[in-house]
């Protein structure tokens, strides 16, 4: 199942001529654990969640992608689409549109009923992005300029903020 979305990754990065590395590791849970084993900080990490947005005459499902150190304001995400709500989508909604499991989502949509947004966070801190790459046993880090020209995503401010 997530080969062949890491497969496909691979294959648009070599096709785009983007600057990456691949690094192999045993599965990590959570995002410091695997920033500690990637030998990347936590916010280089491309967090991917898999949302859905219902109201006002919309049904959409939307891959946010955000740095793994933030959270994600889903109202937000929500008020850009014009729906009224956003949850995050159930694990076997997020298997169908994303042919992954949890935690390996990588930044990218290979689905066309799955509107893939950013954050423009992401983009601003790190000259690279690290993220998994379909399984849990492997990531890319990719040059975030390269990330952002070859997925060209509808960017969306949607961290949340304390007050």
């Amino acid at each position: 199942m997530s080969q062949q979305t890491f497969e496909k990754i691979l294959d648009l990065l070599k096709q785009h001529q983007a600057r990456y590395r691949v690094v192999e590791h045993t599965a990590a849970g959570k995002s410091e654990e695997v920033a500690k084993i990637r030998a990347t900080e936590i916010g280089q990490g491309a967090k991917a969640l898999v949302c859905t947005l219902k109201g006002n005459g919309i049904k959409q499902n939307v891959l946010a992608i955000l740095p793994a150190d933030q959270q994600a304001d889903l109202s937000k995400i929500a008020a850009a689409f014009g729906a009224n709500k956003a949850s995050l989508s159930s694990p076997a909604e997020v298997a169908t549109l994303t042919d992954c499991v949890f935690g390996a989502i990588p930044p990218f949509s290979f689905n066309e009923q799955l509107v893939l947004i950013v954050d423009p966070m992401l983009g601003e801190r790190y000259a690279e992005l690290a993220f998994n790459a379909g399984t849990l046993e492997r990531s890319i880090i990719l040059n975030s300029a390269d990330y952002f020209r070859i997925t060209q995503p509808k960017q969306v401010g949607f961290i949340r903020t304390v007050d």
